[in-house]
C-alpha cells in the first residue's frame, strides 16, 4: 500500500509543471487545476490561472465531489459548461487521475472563461441570422468553486432542497430520504464533518442525520432476489 501512495505522490508530482504549461498556453482566461482526492476538503494541490479563484490547499468543487463519489467507476468529463456564482460562463475538462492498479486518487481539470466568447457569439447570430437565433448560454448549471468545503456543502444542500420545493419541514419521509440519498450520490457525506454540517443546516441532530443516510442507503440497495431497491425509484435520483 505504502509503494501505491509513493506512486500516486509521484504522479502529482511529474503532473505539477504541466499545470503551469497548460494555463501559459491558453493565457488569461484559463485555469488548470490539480486535485489530490486523497484529501477532500484540501484537495488542491496545484492551481495556475484564476477563472474560478482556487487557491492551492482549497476544496474541490461539487463536480470534483461528484467524481469521488463514483470512486474507481468514474470517467473523464470532457467539455462541459457550467456558470460560476458570479455569472461567468466556464468550459471545463475534468480528467481523473488513476494509479497502476485501476484506483481513482485524483483528477487534472481545465476551466476555460468562455463569458466573452459566448457574448460575441450571440451578438454575431443576432446580426447575422433571424430573429430569436442562438442567444448566449443562459441554461448552463450554477456550480460553487471556492477554497472553503463548507461552502460547496451548503450549495448541493440548497439546490437539492430548491429542487424538491420545499423546506426540510415540509417534506415527508420519503422525500427526507430521498434528500439525503441525493446528497450521497453527489459524494457530499465523503467529505468530514458534512454530517454534522448537513444537521446543523437541516436543524435536525447529528444522530437522526446518521439514521437517514442509513436508511437512505438501505433503500437504494438493490434487494435479496437482485430486483432494484426503493432507491432506484426516480423521485430523488440525481438528474
Amino acid at each position: 500500500m505504502e509503494s501505491r501512495e509513493t506512486e500516486r505522490d509521484a504522479v502529482l508530482r511529474a503532473l505539477t509543471p504541466v499545470v503551469d504549461g497548460i494555463a501559459a498556453t491558453f493565457g488569461p482566461v484559463c485555469e488548470v487545476v490539480l486535485h489530490d482526492y486523497r484529501r477532500p476538503e484540501t484537495s488542491v494541490v496545484a492551481v495556475a490561472g484564476s477563472v474560478t479563484g482556487r487557491t492551492v490547499g482549497g476544496a474541490m468543487s461539487e463536480i470534483g465531489m461528484r467524481v469521488l463519489a463514483r470512486g474507481d467507476e468514474a470517467a473523464d468529463e470532457l467539455n462541459y459548461v457550467t456558470r460560476t456564482g458570479a455569472g461567468r460562463l466556464v468550459k471545463s475538462s475534468t480528467m481523473v487521475l488513476r494509479d497502476s492498479g485501476g484506483a481513482v486518487f485524483g483528477a487534472l481539470c481545465v476551466n476555460v472563461d468562455v463569458t466573452e466568447v459566448d457574448r460575441v457569439q450571440g451578438l454575431l447570430a443576432a446580426l447575422a441570422g433571424p430573429a430569436g437565433a442562438a442567444a448566449p448560454r443562459g441554461d448552463a448549471p450554477v456550480t460553487t468553486f471556492g477554497d472553503d468545503i463548507d461552502s460547496v456543502v451548503d450549495a448541493l444542500l440548497d439546490d437539492r432542497l430548491r429542487r424538491q420545493d420545499q423546506t426540510w419541514a415540509g417534506l415527508d419521509r420519503s422525500r427526507r430520504l430521498a434528500l439525503f440519498r441525493g446528497l450521497d450520490e453527489r459524494g457530499v457525506f465523503a467529505v468530514r464533518r458534512a454530517i454534522e454540517q448537513v444537521a446543523a443546516r437541516l436543524g435536525i441532530s447529528r444522530a437522526s442525520a446518521y439514521s437517514y443516510l442509513a436508511q437512505s442507503r438501505t433503500a437504494r440497495a438493490p434487494g435479496a432476489d437482485g430486483t432494484p431497491g426503493a432507491g432506484d425509484h426516480p423521485e430523488g435520483a440525481h438528474p
